[in-house]
Protein backbone atom coordinates (compact mmCIF):
# COMPACT_ATOMS: atom_id res chain seq x y z
CA UNK A 1 0.00 0.00 0.00
CA UNK A 2 1.62 3.45 -0.95
CA UNK A 3 1.50 6.34 1.20
CA UNK A 4 -0.33 9.79 0.04
CA UNK A 5 0.47 12.96 1.03
CA UNK A 6 -1.76 15.87 0.45
CA UNK A 7 -1.26 19.59 0.16
CA UNK A 8 -3.64 22.14 0.34
CA UNK A 9 -4.76 25.73 1.15
CA UNK A 10 -8.37 26.01 1.37
CA UNK A 11 -11.44 24.18 1.07
CA UNK A 12 -10.34 20.47 0.39
CA UNK A 13 -12.71 19.45 -2.55
CA UNK A 14 -10.16 17.59 -4.75
CA UNK A 15 -8.71 15.92 -0.90
CA UNK A 16 -12.36 14.99 -0.39
CA UNK A 17 -12.83 13.49 -3.58
CA UNK A 18 -9.69 11.67 -2.78
CA UNK A 19 -10.75 10.19 0.14
CA UNK A 20 -14.14 9.15 -1.10
CA UNK A 21 -12.20 7.10 -3.80
CA UNK A 22 -10.49 5.48 -0.79
CA UNK A 23 -13.70 4.82 0.39
CA UNK A 24 -15.47 3.72 -2.48
CA UNK A 25 -12.34 1.41 -3.74
CA UNK A 26 -11.50 3.65 -6.91
CA UNK A 27 -8.46 4.17 -5.18
CA UNK A 28 -7.05 0.96 -3.57
CA UNK A 29 -3.24 0.95 -4.16
CA UNK A 30 -2.61 3.80 -1.94
CA UNK A 31 -4.01 5.28 1.48
CA UNK A 32 -3.56 9.18 2.65
CA UNK A 33 -1.43 9.22 5.51
CA UNK A 34 -0.88 12.98 6.31
CA UNK A 35 -2.98 16.33 4.93
CA UNK A 36 -0.72 19.24 5.08
CA UNK A 37 -1.91 22.73 4.61
CA UNK A 38 0.19 26.08 4.30
CA UNK A 39 -2.58 28.57 5.55
CA UNK A 40 -4.66 28.11 8.83
CA UNK A 41 -7.79 27.41 9.05
CA UNK A 42 -8.19 25.63 6.34
CA UNK A 43 -11.01 23.58 5.77
CA UNK A 44 -9.33 20.74 4.41
CA UNK A 45 -7.91 20.22 7.48
CA UNK A 46 -11.18 19.82 9.10
CA UNK A 47 -11.86 17.39 6.40
CA UNK A 48 -8.69 15.23 6.99
CA UNK A 49 -9.52 14.61 10.88
CA UNK A 50 -12.89 14.02 10.20
CA UNK A 51 -11.45 10.99 7.84
CA UNK A 52 -9.32 10.02 10.49
CA UNK A 53 -5.95 11.46 8.89
CA UNK A 54 -3.40 13.25 10.58
CA UNK A 55 -3.98 17.30 9.80
CA UNK A 56 -0.91 19.52 10.15
CA UNK A 57 -0.36 23.04 9.16
CA UNK A 58 2.90 24.67 8.42
CA UNK A 59 2.47 28.38 7.96
CA UNK A 60 3.49 29.70 4.25
CA UNK A 61 4.95 32.38 6.15
CA UNK A 62 7.61 30.54 8.15
CA UNK A 63 10.97 31.46 7.73
CA UNK A 64 11.71 27.75 7.37
CA UNK A 65 8.42 26.66 5.65
CA UNK A 66 10.01 24.36 2.94
CA UNK A 67 12.76 22.53 5.29
CA UNK A 68 9.58 21.77 7.83
CA UNK A 69 7.87 20.46 4.75
CA UNK A 70 10.58 18.29 3.77
CA UNK A 71 11.19 16.72 7.02
CA UNK A 72 7.39 15.75 7.86
CA UNK A 73 7.37 14.09 4.00
CA UNK A 74 10.73 12.16 4.40
CA UNK A 75 9.63 11.40 8.08
CA UNK A 76 6.54 9.88 6.71
CA UNK A 77 8.41 8.34 3.51
CA UNK A 78 5.85 9.18 1.43
CA UNK A 79 5.47 7.46 -2.02
CA UNK A 80 3.57 10.13 -3.50
CA UNK A 81 2.85 14.15 -3.04
CA UNK A 82 -0.58 15.01 -4.46
CA UNK A 83 -1.13 18.80 -4.58
CA UNK A 84 -4.82 19.54 -4.66
CA UNK A 85 -5.97 23.02 -4.41
CA UNK A 86 -2.02 23.68 -2.35
CA UNK A 87 -1.07 27.64 -3.40
CA UNK A 88 2.78 27.71 -2.56
CA UNK A 89 5.11 27.67 -5.04
CA UNK A 90 7.61 24.90 -4.85
CA UNK A 91 11.55 25.67 -4.86
CA UNK A 92 13.21 23.92 -7.51
CA UNK A 93 15.53 22.30 -4.33
CA UNK A 94 11.87 20.57 -3.57
CA UNK A 95 10.69 19.36 -6.93
CA UNK A 96 13.87 17.81 -7.20
CA UNK A 97 14.50 16.21 -3.50
CA UNK A 98 11.15 14.20 -4.33
CA UNK A 99 11.59 14.36 -8.19
CA UNK A 100 8.91 11.94 -9.76
CA UNK A 101 6.84 11.75 -6.80
CA UNK A 102 4.68 15.29 -6.93
CA UNK A 103 1.76 15.50 -9.12
CA UNK A 104 -0.89 18.27 -9.23
CA UNK A 105 -4.10 19.20 -10.31
CA UNK A 106 -4.97 22.01 -12.61
CA UNK A 107 -8.30 23.51 -13.57
CA UNK A 108 -7.51 23.87 -16.82
CA UNK A 109 -6.44 21.94 -20.17
CA UNK A 110 -2.53 22.79 -20.24
CA UNK A 111 -1.16 24.35 -22.24
CA UNK A 112 -4.01 26.55 -22.05
CA UNK A 113 -4.68 29.34 -19.29
CA UNK A 114 -1.92 27.96 -16.65
CA UNK A 115 1.48 28.92 -15.21
CA UNK A 116 2.28 31.79 -12.88
CA UNK A 117 -0.89 33.24 -11.62
CA UNK A 118 -2.97 31.49 -13.27
CA UNK A 119 -4.84 29.66 -9.93
CA UNK A 120 -8.19 29.18 -8.73
CA UNK A 121 -10.76 31.57 -9.88
CA UNK A 122 -8.50 33.73 -12.32
CA UNK A 123 -8.18 30.46 -14.50
CA UNK A 124 -11.70 30.09 -15.15
CA UNK A 125 -12.43 34.17 -16.00
CA UNK A 126 -9.25 33.46 -18.61
CA UNK A 127 -11.57 31.05 -20.24
CA UNK A 128 -13.94 33.20 -20.55
CA UNK A 129 -12.25 36.41 -21.50
CA UNK A 130 -11.23 34.36 -24.04
CA UNK A 131 -14.14 33.05 -25.30
CA UNK A 132 -13.34 28.88 -25.49
CA UNK A 133 -15.94 26.44 -26.08
CA UNK A 134 -14.08 23.68 -24.23
CA UNK A 135 -12.04 23.89 -20.82
CA UNK A 136 -11.17 21.45 -17.96
CA UNK A 137 -8.85 20.03 -15.71
CA UNK A 138 -5.09 18.35 -15.90
CA UNK A 139 -3.11 16.36 -13.54
CA UNK A 140 0.17 16.69 -14.25
CA UNK A 141 3.83 15.88 -12.98
CA UNK A 142 5.36 18.24 -11.04
CA UNK A 143 8.44 20.54 -11.77
CA UNK A 144 9.99 23.45 -11.03
CA UNK A 145 8.61 25.20 -13.93
CA UNK A 146 4.95 26.21 -12.45
CA UNK A 147 2.38 24.05 -13.71
CA UNK A 148 4.82 22.84 -16.55
CA UNK A 149 5.78 19.09 -15.54
CA UNK A 150 4.46 16.11 -18.03
CA UNK A 151 1.12 15.61 -18.08
CA UNK A 152 -0.60 12.44 -16.64
CA UNK A 153 -4.39 13.03 -17.67
CA UNK A 154 -6.78 15.39 -18.84
CA UNK A 155 -10.87 15.35 -19.31
CA UNK A 156 -12.81 18.43 -21.60
CA UNK A 157 -15.42 19.94 -19.89
CA UNK A 158 -17.77 22.14 -22.35
CA UNK A 159 -18.05 25.71 -21.73
CA UNK A 160 -21.82 27.12 -21.32
CA UNK A 161 -23.43 30.02 -22.54
CA UNK A 162 -24.11 32.50 -19.55
CA UNK A 163 -21.51 30.73 -17.32
CA UNK A 164 -20.06 32.53 -14.61
CA UNK A 165 -16.23 32.16 -13.46
CA UNK A 166 -17.73 30.33 -10.18
CA UNK A 167 -20.47 28.41 -12.30
CA UNK A 168 -17.24 26.70 -14.31
CA UNK A 169 -15.56 26.39 -11.62
CA UNK A 170 -17.67 24.60 -10.16
CA UNK A 171 -18.81 22.05 -12.89
CA UNK A 172 -14.45 21.58 -14.06
CA UNK A 173 -14.39 20.59 -10.30
CA UNK A 174 -17.17 18.03 -10.29
CA UNK A 175 -17.12 16.77 -14.24
CA UNK A 176 -12.98 16.71 -14.53
CA UNK A 177 -10.82 17.65 -10.92
CA UNK A 178 -13.10 14.76 -8.89
CA UNK A 179 -12.89 12.12 -12.01
CA UNK A 180 -9.42 12.20 -13.16
CA UNK A 181 -7.15 13.07 -9.91
CA UNK A 182 -8.68 9.91 -8.37
CA UNK A 183 -7.93 7.77 -10.73
CA UNK A 184 -4.37 9.18 -11.81
CA UNK A 185 -3.68 8.36 -8.01
CA UNK A 186 -4.11 4.65 -8.18
CA UNK A 187 -2.74 4.46 -11.80
CA UNK A 188 0.08 5.75 -10.83
CA UNK A 189 0.34 3.49 -7.19
CA UNK A 190 -1.10 0.28 -8.73
CA UNK A 191 1.82 0.64 -11.60
CA UNK A 192 4.33 1.70 -8.54
CA UNK A 193 3.07 -1.60 -6.59
CA UNK A 194 2.98 -4.41 -9.84
CA UNK A 195 7.17 -2.88 -10.12
CA UNK A 196 8.09 -3.07 -6.61
CA UNK A 197 6.95 -6.84 -6.42
CA UNK A 198 8.58 -7.67 -9.59
CA UNK A 199 11.59 -7.15 -8.64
Amino acid sequence: MKKIAVLVSGGGTNLQAILDAEKSGIIKSAKVVTVISDSEGAFALTRAEKAGVEAVCIPKKSADFEARLIGLLDEKNVDLIVLAGFLSILSSEFTRHFEGKIINIHPSLIPSFCGKGFYGLRVHQAALARGVKLTGATVHYVNEIPDGGRIIAQKAVEVLPGDTPEALQQRVMKEAEHVILPQAIEDICSVDAAESEGR
